[in-house]
């Protein structure tokens, strides 16, 4: 089982994130992060584990903790980019693996 974060493009306060693309630029720089047997090219796709959504027109990026089975500092990477620019992060409901 892995659970699932969403990280919000808003602050606490409801201040929205900028700049607007945030959340495929961070996403880009993650997609060579993926499952041995995902043939995915990371130039043309991003990976299963961060992906970007829009919720109620909030630019999001989904995170699944599987990541870390790849490389547990790009886990920590991406939430601590929350972390540090002060985003609301969301803890989701558990997925099987």
């Amino acid at each position: 089982m892995s659970k699932q974060y969403c990280i919000k493009g808003i602050t606490p306060n409801g201040k929205v994130f900028r700049p607007s693309d945030w959340a495929d630029r961070l996403c880009g720089v993650m997609s060579s992060f993926r499952p041995p047997d995902d043939d995915g090219d990371p130039r043309f796709t991003f990976s299963p584990y961060v992906t970007p959504e829009t919720i109620e027109d909030v630019k999001c990026v989904i995170v699944d903790t599987q990541l870390a089975d790849i490389d547990v500092r790009a886990l920590d990477f991406v939430l601590n980019f929350a972390k540090d620019n002060h985003l609301v992060l969301i803890e989701l409901n558990e997925t099987s693996s």
